[in-house]
């Protein structure tokens, strides 16, 4: 987070004409530094509620951009635990509070969901790989374990350890971003983060022919992927229903 801000303040002293964002913490550092240098985010959770923007519609100031994910889906990951590992009995969720600031979005329709489901909700704030490696090697002892991976730059940026993590202390787990079940893990389901990258230059075409960023409407996702990784569920020890395979975007044999 302090390379996050110094950085920011790097990149707002060279004034340029706009900047593109990722992640809400950077999102954030930039905000609270410029109210007039143009800003396009392009993978937010909730912009309203995290105060980056006034309304969807109509953003005002100088942010808009493509939000990530409806929070309200956060049920499906468990969903699909189950339909992989019918027998799981709990999942516990490990975030990052520092880049995870939604976190509670998220969290609320996870909980909602998982008594329904005959499963229950065990959350866990993790700082670094270190925490992480802790968490996981604690977790695994208790049967019919799973994880919930909640969307972050911390979660995406350390995709592949966390995938062996998982592989080592032979726990099934669910992740928004494909590379987690590129590099390893069981399970990806979310929206298609480079399209998102992808639309964002029509709002960045339409700021330097002179648009306002905040007469943009903010746009949702339009894509959406789960990606399966057979190796691993192999590995696992589990054996991934046919329907679940057929549904599936990508599978990795």
């Amino acid at each position: 987070m302090e390379l996050m801000q110094r950085q920011a303040k790097e990149l707002i002293a060279l004034q340029p004409d706009i900047i593109i964002t990722s992640s809400s913490p950077i999102t954030g550092a930039l905000l609270r530094l410029t109210q007039t240098i143009p800003i396009v985010f392009t993978n937010i959770v909730d912009p309203v509620g995290q105060g980056f923007v006034t309304s969807l519609s109509r953003p005002g100031d100088n942010a808009t951009g493509l939000v990530n994910l409806e929070p309200s889906m956060a049920g499906k990951w468990i969903e699909l635990l189950k339909e992989v590992m019918p027998r799981l009995a709990r999942v516990v969720i490990p975030y990052n509070a520092a880049s995870t600031p939604y976190a509670d979005l998220y969290l609320n329709y996870l909980k909602s969901a998982a008594p329904r489901l005959g499963v229950t909700v065990t959350t866990a704030s993790v700082a670094d790989l270190n925490e992480f490696e802790t968490i996981a090697s604690r977790e695994a002892r208790e049967p019919n374990t799973g994880f919930v991976l909640l969307p972050s730059a911390f979660m995406s940026g350390h995709a592949g350890e966390i995938g062996a993590l998982m592989a080592q202390h032979q726990l099934p787990a669910v992740s928004v971003t494909r590379d987690f079940a590129i590099k390893g893990g069981l399970l990806a389901y979310g929206n298609d983060i480079a399209d998102n990258y992808r639309r964002s230059a029509k709002f960045i075409d339409r700021i330097l022919k002179g648009e306002k960023p905040g007469d943009l409407p903010i746009e949702f996702p339009v894509k959406f992927s789960l990606v399966i990784n057979l190796k691993t569920a192999q590995a696992l020890g589990l054996v991934v229903p046919v329907h679940v395979q057929q549904i599936a975007d990508e599978v990795i044999e």
